[in-house]
């Protein structure tokens, strides 16, 4: 199986732009470089406040990103309207409140069923591939085949919080979560928290992962090795 994809969420640049207005750094330039850098995939994840990735930025890239493009967010109707007229290569949904800081929580696929598989179907007739962004549970990832979903996002912060304690059980509900996920045909994504420590041996025990999207932390690795550098060393922890 070949190695995942390098998706690199762009959000943190959209932070340091907001901060003093205007438009350094250029976001579309910065996605332009990270593609040219050898990043596989570029994620955005625009909240109703705007606080960091705008409207207008997420229309704006769909002209330049010429890899793979992924639009992240909790799937309010200005959000579905958004993700039809920008039309990316892949939606992921995340239950997150406006007021969230970050993404905290998967979603329930048991108790919101009905929710996510009238949502998804709208993405799915644009022909735009979906993703959900869920908990490493197995009843969750069986529940997520009745979605309808392409794909899952495990959410990684578990993982990484407890990956210098003890990895091997740090990356365990993750292991059989993507075991199942290979069970019941859906394909497996990863993201938060993961970054130049744990992410080796993440890609290592998920045979199966198709996708990593990370920002943050590339984004700190980024300050002290470069743009460039930076995301070289995340491609070599994939292979």
């Amino acid at each position: 199986m070949s190695a995942p994809i390098l998706s690199v969420n762009i959000n943190k640049f959209a932070t340091i732009r907001n901060a003093r207005g205007g438009n350094n750094p250029n976001l579309l330039q910065v996605a332009k470089d990270c593609e040219s850098f050898g990043a596989q995939g570029i994620t955005v994840h625009p909240r109703p406040d705007e606080r960091h990735i705008r409207y207008a930025d997420t229309i704006a890239l769909c002209d330049v990103v010429s890899t793979e493009y992924n639009v992240e967010g909790n799937p309010t109707q200005a959000f579905i309207d958004l993700v039809l007229q920008a039309k990316p290569t892949q939606v992921t949904l995340v239950p997150d409140s406006p007021e969230t800081l970050t993404s905290d929580a998967g979603w329930d696929c048991i108790t919101q069923a009905a929710y996510l598989q009238k949502t998804i179907s709208i993405f799915k007739e644009a022909g735009i591939r979906t993703a959900i962004f869920i908990d490493p549970v197995v009843d969750q990832i069986k529940a997520a085949k009745q979605t309808g979903t392409d794909r899952i996002e495990l959410y990684t912060e578990a993982y990484a919080r407890g990956f210098a304690n003890d990895k091997n059980a740090a990356i365990a509900p993750y292991t059989l979560a993507a075991e199942e996920a290979e069970k019941q045909e859906i394909g497996l994504n990863a993201g938060h928290d993961l970054d130049l420590e744990n992410l080796k041996f993440f890609k290592q025990e998920l045979p199966n992962l198709l996708e990593v999207s990370i920002g943050h932390a590339l984004v700190c690795d980024a300050l002290y090795l470069g743009l460039h550098n930076t995301i070289v060393a995340y491609r070599n922890q994939l292979k």
